[in-house]
């Protein structure tokens, strides 16, 4: 089972940098979302998947008697999906503001801070 998982992670990255390097801004942002995606999956994953007991000592035990849940991926996994969801509604209010103003969603047009008849800067110093 941890195998077909790690070939998905592989997937989401592959999908992830893809759209990431897109000229569109909800390429981009799709990017984001399925990154966050592949990194809780990645990091569940290597909290292994198998099916334990809760990580509880029995009354009159020093240790864990069998194989138990491993519980600190899960709430990595969680706190990472409320930072990822915040960072997304961010990126995604920005986006809209950006293309409200600048009327366009294409990455290459939204390059108004350089003037278009200026020559090209130095390419060394």
């Amino acid at each position: 089972m941890e195998a077909w998982f790690s070939l998905l992670v592989g997937i989401f990255f592959t999908v992830a940098v893809y759209l990431l390097l897109s000229k569109s801004i909800i390429r981009v942002l799709l990017g984001v979302a399925i990154l966050g995606n592949a990194v809780n999956l990645l990091i569940f994953t290597g909290g292994r998947l198998t099916r334990g007991v809760p990580p509880v000592i029995p009354a009159g035990e020093d240790a864990l008697t069998g194989p138990a849940a491993n519980a600190l991926p899960q709430a990595l996994i969680l706190t990472a999906i409320v930072i990822s969801f915040s960072f997304f509604a961010f990126l995604l209010v920005l986006a809209w503001r950006a293309y409200e103003e600048l009327q366009t969603d294409n990455t290459d047009e939204m390059r108004v801070a350089e003037p278009k008849d200026d020559p090209a800067p130095p390419l060394g110093y």
